[in-house]
């Protein structure tokens, strides 16, 4: 059998009495883009930061190409690039100036050093702009730069915690285009994200983590797939009550084309189904709707989602928590203010 390029299992991490890891396993193959998706705080950056050598797990064995991360911490971070959320550069420093003192970090031998900074600055379209001054970059260069620190000394295991957030959406298809490009040179990628679409284009395959815990661990078109039918969206009023979409609840469930029926309280008590696929579940829905007595403001039918697979499991879309930290952050800085 193949050694796993990233092996993790049972992996615990606590700060305090926080639990931020709950027992997360994960295997990931080389060669794979592998994608993590999960809202904020749902233990995403702590694993990989355990995986990085960053943090001690309390508990859980953790290797990368067969070394064990705690064990032989040196070692193993020699297969490693790992490329944080949060970019952290020299803003008087140019990109080669940052590039050739990675480079000395990394103890690459000199003769190849100029080389190796030209193939990463090509590769990742920043050789124009090599020679000025990081203060002056862009958002999506400073993140490509990031990226071409990460990959200068040629690594088996690329980390990515959130490489996109924050860009526009023109940085975030180059550096799409990157992971793609060194997948085929058989580069291993972990990669978390927020971004539904993203994990959807890159992962080869992916694991839903919430709380600490992996909910749900396949191929995207598997977990779609394991949904068992389309999706239809219904909302009685722009802001239903919820005695009114448990109503409508309890009849759609009697359907034969509907197979089961949700309420998103995140989403003014909006209605979720999964419906036998390529039906005409509209129709009825619509018609048993309609007799009940009960308004429809919008209705919809549609392939599932990686987000309906998170709502499916959790009660919850990735949008609408996503959407809730943002407010909460929102209402933070109001306060800081006052």
């Amino acid at each position: 059998m193949t050694t796993p390029a990233i092996h993790i299992q049972d992996l615990y991490k606590s700060y305090g009495s926080i639990e931020a890891v709950k027992g997360i396993s994960l295997d990931i193959e080389p060669g794979e883009i592998f994608g993590v998706l999960g809202p904020n705080g749902a233990g995403k950056t702590t694993t990989l930061r355990c995986l990085c050598t960053l943090e001690k797990p309390d508990r859980g064995t953790l290797t990368i190409a067969g070394i064990s991360v705690v064990d032989d911490p040196r070692r193993a971070r020699s297969y490693l690039g790992y490329v944080a959320q949060e970019v952290a550069q020299d803003k008087i420093l140019t990109g080669r100036e940052l590039l050739a003192f990675q480079a000395d970090l990394y103890h690459l031998p000199r003769a190849i050093i100029p080389q190796r900074i030209e193939a990463v600055l090509e590769i990742l379209d920043l050789t124009d702009r090599a020679d000025d001054r990081i203060g002056g970059y862009s958002g999506g260069m400073k993140k490509r730069l990031d990226l071409a620190c990460a990959m200068l000394h040629a690594p088996a295991v690329l980390v990515l915690d959130e490489p996109t957030v924050g860009l526009d959406i023109q940085s975030r298809r180059a550096v799409w285009e990157f992971l793609q490009a060194i997948k085929a040179y058989g580069t291993t990628v972990l990669i978390t994200s927020h971004y539904l679409e993203e994990i959807d284009v890159l992962a080869d395959r992916v694991a839903i983590i919430d709380r600490g815990k992996v909910i749900a661990q396949g191929t995207p078109d598997q977990l779609k797939t394991n949904l068992g039918g389309d999706r239809v969206t219904i909302r009685i009023r722009e802001f239903t009550s919820l005695e009114e979409a448990e109503k409508a609840s309890a009849l759609l469930k009697v359907l034969p084309e509907v197979q089961k029926v949700g309420i998103n309280k995140s989403q003014g008590n909006a209605l979720y189904l999964v419906v036998q696929a390529g039906s005409m579940a509209l129709s009825s829905v619509q018609q048993t709707i309609a007799q009940a007595g009960l308004p429809i403001f919008s209705l919809a039918q549609a392939r599932p989602s990686l987000d309906d697979v998170f709502l499916a499991t959790t009660g919850q879309t990735l949008t609408d928590m996503a959407l809730a930290d943002e407010t909460m952050a929102e209402g933070r800085k109001a306060k800081k203010k006052k």
